[in-house]
């Protein structure tokens, strides 16, 4: 196989691996009824005028199942940790003392651990489009180069069924995560 082609598939399975690294930090932010501190990674603070990520601002321990306490490295940025959290689409009601911030996560609904289970299967349905869509891209590239000249029609196919085989194992990841995130949801 030609330099371009292994060039092509390397540039294929990286990005692949991104958009399986990404849907992991999507699923992550999925609430489930278990504290974990990634729920907070998408959660953006007004600090001093700037939306800074929670996870800079603060530290995290779970000291029970369905307890989180963040402290505040700056005490001046608590009240603007706390309405973030308030705002979110968790479904939080924070406390504070002044020092640290308590989030008991409440027992999760029937209805919303079904809600829940949907969010996941549209970020795994958006992480399988994407990485179809850099198969897509891929296999243009590999065609082009048969096109051009650069590369021979074997060369080109046995890329092509490499790239099938890359496409085919990351999307079986994807919805191995989506499994595992959905058994997470549904225990009780």
């Amino acid at each position: 196989m030609s330099e371009e082609i292994d060039l092509t598939l390397l540039e294929a399975t990286e990005k692949m691996d991104k958009a399986i690294e990404v849907a992991r930090e999507d699923f992550a932010t999925i609430r489930t009824g278990r504290a974990n501190p990634a729920m907070f990674n998408k959660i953006l603070v007004d600090y001093y005028g700037t939306p800074t990520p929670i996870n800079q601002l603060a530290s995290f321990q779970t000291p029970e199942a369905r307890m989180i306490i963040i402290t505040p490295y700056d005490k001046g940025a608590s009240s603007g940790i706390e309405k973030a959290l308030r705002e979110s689409d968790l479904g939080i009601n924070p406390t504070t003392d002044g020092a640290i911030i308590r989030v008991v996560l409440p027992q999760l609904t029937e209805e919303r651990r079904k809600e829940y289970i949907k969010v996941a299967r549209t970020k795994a349905e958006d992480s399988r489009i994407s990485i179809r869509n850099i198969r897509r891209h891929a296999k243009d590239t590999l065609d082009r180069l048969q096109k051009d000249g650069e590369a021979g029609e074997d060369d080109v196919r046995r890329a092509e069924k490499a790239l099938d085989d890359l496409t085919h194992k990351h999307v079986e990841h994807v919805d191995e995560i989506l499994k595992h995130k959905e058994a997470e949801l549904l225990e009780v």
